[in-house]
């Protein structure tokens, strides 16, 4: 389960949809525009599944690549998010399977949560979840870690870890990948 991102991101939200799909990290870059509408760019490195048995390996293949990556049906719950997606494609390298996703947005708060306090941007995250890198800055309290960026920066970007993918018992779902295609 993903219990290290605490978001409900389009990413997010689509792997934990049954609790089985992983990944490794989720990279975001949030290019602004001046009313505060915007495109954002997700990368989702090394999508495993931990999958039980092969009834839960089934679910998480179709969940990946009938109704995350072909379905319209998709489309419209991530359109009643506020997330209007315009390009979603599953991406081999070497043999990890990974995702981008694109879509757009009117108000910046369907990203992630991130929040709107003029003069700054910020997401607030749980002090466990793991930012591996951003343009913004971190900084953690007694309660929180918050990454925080300035509204004069157009392009908002961080990489969060989620999950351990090397050398685990998780599935990668690159060998299924071709036979889905």
């Amino acid at each position: 389960m993903l219990n290290k991102i605490l978001y409900a991101s389009f990413i997010t939200a689509a792997f934990i949809l049954n609790g089985c799909l992983q990944f490794n990290t989720v990279s975001y870059e949030v290019n602004m525009n001046d009313d505060k509408s915007g495109k954002v760019t997700v990368l989702v490195h090394d999508i495993r599944s931990d999958a039980a048995n092969e009834s839960e390996l089934k679910e998480d293949k179709d969940n990946l690549f009938q109704f995350m990556q072909k379905s319209d049906d998709f489309i419209s719950q991530m359109k009643d998010e506020g997330k209007n997606i315009v390009y979603r494609e599953l991406i081999m390298d070497g043999d990890t399977l990974n995702a981008k996703v694109e879509y757009t947005f009117k108000d910046i708060s369907k990203v992630e949560g991130i929040i709107y306090d003029k003069p700054f941007y910020f997401l607030t995250l749980a002090l466990n979840d793991s930012v591996i890198s951003t343009n913004g800055e971190v900084i953690v309290s007694e309660d929180h870690k918050r990454i925080m960026w300035d509204n004069s920066m157009k392009t908002l970007k961080f990489t969060m870890f989620s999950t351990e993918t090397e050398d685990t018992e998780l599935t990668g779902m690159s060998q299924f990948y071709e036979e889905d295609k």
